[in-house]
C-alpha cells in the first residue's frame, strides 16, 4: 500500500474507473452478441440490435473506454458477419 495521500486517493480512483470500464466492456459484448444472434436468427428487429451495438461501440470509444479505431474494426467486423449472415440466411 502506498504512503503518499496523493497515490492513496489515485488508487481509489483507478479503482473506481475500472469498475465503470468493465460494465462498459461487458455491456458491448451483450450488444454485439445480440445482434450476431438476431442476425442469425433472421429477426426482425436485427436493424435495431445492430444499431444498439453500433452506438454502444462508439459511445465507449468517445469515453475512451476503447480506442477509437478498435470501435472501428468491431463495426467493421459485427458488418462483415451481419451481411454474410443475410445472404445466406
Amino acid at each position: 500500500m502506498a504512503n503518499i495521500k496523493s497515490q492513496k486517493k489515485r488508487i481509489l480512483t483507478n479503482a473506481r474507473r475500472q469498475e465503470r470500464n468493465k460494465a462498459v466492456r461487458s455491456g458491448l459484448k451483450t450488444r454485439v452478441k445480440n445482434a450476431d444472434k438476431a442476425a442469425l436468427e433472421g429477426a426482425e428487429n436485427t436493424d435495431e440490435q445492430v444499431r444498439q451495438a453500433v452506438k454502444a461501440l462508439d459511445m465507449a470509444a468517445a469515453k475512451g473506454i476503447i480506442h477509437k479505431n478498435q470501435a472501428a474494426n468491431r463495426k467493421s467486423k459485427l458488418m462483415k458477419r451481419i451481411a454474410k449472415a443475410q445472404s445466406a440466411g
